[in-house]
């Protein structure tokens, strides 16, 4: 990155260097699961590049040359199967490549930076290889907004039958992930029959390289668009959508449905519902500040902390009317639940709120992901459920309470 884009934060300035030393010691996954969610995606496969990767990371400028440099191995791998014709096997390398090199695009938050914009029409490129080899129906979509394209992926679930119409699930990534985060296999939502459509929303991933940086409510917007292409596509159910969302997809997750009625369910998992989001850009780890600084388009960081002070849900998640559910680290050190107590406490409609105890952002308890897919998609089978408080004790234990 540029200097100039080095010195935007005030706390980057100053701990820069407590950061290098906090990832000399713990690693890439010092402000959150990443190595835990690249082997989830990209399966077992990958765990000798993320061993390496990790091993020659040591400060923060190493991120993106380290991912970099595996991604175009990988890259080179997957060309040399294909080229022998080993699609399945060339399948895996692009996928993995794709990944690597989002990783690598993760650590420079600035415009016009040469090496992000190669690694992106990299992770393109490799990514439409996948597509091209993955066995089942991935569609690249654009969805017009303000004579640009917000961009997504539409998966459809396999083996689906000629005329059958399937529920599907807009799926919102949090700041740090795009929309090529779905699993490469084994996809939980489409091992159910449930498409998803995957979003780059605004401030995410290609759409702010082509241009759209995110506001406090303009995520609303693209649910619109998401819903208004969905109920045209003859594969999918117009009366069987939800939206799901995970950390900063858990403040536009009900940007989303509180304005869009043709979402019938909302799920969302590790929490940013702070209203001013302040633990997150100001007690988190300093890149979470300066990423969104590039998201929402701001180089000032005065101008930006008045900004920050509008992303709030209050008075919005009181116009929510469809089912919605929260699952959250009890000890999440980017929102305190009293913030998630309160806003759910305003939804009108029938939820659950799931709190692991002693678990953070990252919720490491295995079952937690699995009980928030079962829920969306019990959800759209129409299934009733009762509105309560659900407690997972670290031994296992779940204590039930009713709103």
């Amino acid at each position: 990155m540029r200097i100039e884009t080095e010195r935007k934060i005030k706390r980057w300035r100053e701990q820069r260097w407590i950061l290098d030393q906090i990832i000399q010691t713990r690693g890439i996954d010092w402000d959150q699961g990443r190595s835990g969610k690249i082997l989830r995606n990209c399966g077992p496969g990958v765990q000798s590049d993320l061993q390496e990767i990790t091993r020659r990371i040591q400060k923060f400028v190493d991120i993106p040359r380290e991912f970099a440099r595996v991604a175009a191995r990988r890259e080179a791998q997957a060309k040399e199967t294909e080229k022998a014709g080993h699609l399945i096997e060339a399948r895996e390398h692009y996928y993995i490549a794709a990944c690597l090199y989002t990783n690598a695009m993760w650590a420079i938050y600035e415009d016009g930076n040469p090496e992000r914009i190669s690694w992106q029409e990299r992770k393109r490129a490799c990514y439409d290889k996948f597509i091209q080899y993955a066995g089942r129906p991935i569609e690249r979509v654009e969805l017009p907004y303000q004579g640009k394209m917000v961009q997504a992926l539409l998966h459809l679930p396999p083996g689906a039958r000629a005329g059958e119409k399937v529920p599907c699930v807009m799926y919102i990534p949090g700041m740090d992930g795009v929309k090529e985060d779905n699993p490469m296999n084994n996809d939980p939502l489409l091992d159910r029959g449930i498409a998803v459509l995957s979003v780059d929303g605004p401030g995410q991933g290609e759409t702010r390289e082509r241009g759209i940086t995110c506001t406090a409510s303009n995520y609303a917007d693209v649910g619109k668009l998401a819903c208004d292409y969905l109920v045209k596509r003859a594969e999918i159910d117009a009366n069987r959508l939800a939206v799901m969302g995970s950390s900063m997809g858990s403040y536009w997750a009900p940007r989303v449905v509180a304005t869009e009625p043709r979402f019938k369910a909302c799920a969302v998992s590790a929490v940013c519902m702070e209203p001013g989001q302040y633990a997150i850009f100001s007690m988190s780890s300093p890149t979470f500040k300066l990423n969104y600084m590039y998201m929402s388009g701001y180089d000032d960081e005065s101008a930006f902390d008045e900004f920050a002070k509008t992303l709030t849900l209050k008075g919005i998640t009181s116009k929510i009317s469809c089912p919605y559910m929260v699952v959250a680290g009890e000890d999440d050190e980017h929102c305190d639940m009293k913030f998630v107590y309160e806003l759910m406490g305003e939804i009108p409609a029938p939820k659950l709120l799931v709190v692991y105890e002693g678990e953070r952002h990252s919720i490491r308890n295995p079952n937690s992901r699995p009980k928030m897919i079962n829920w969306v998609a019990d959800r759209l089978a129409g299934k009733p459920f009762t509105s309560e408080i659900i407690r997972v004790e670290t031994s296992g234990r779940e204590v039930h309470t009713p709103w």
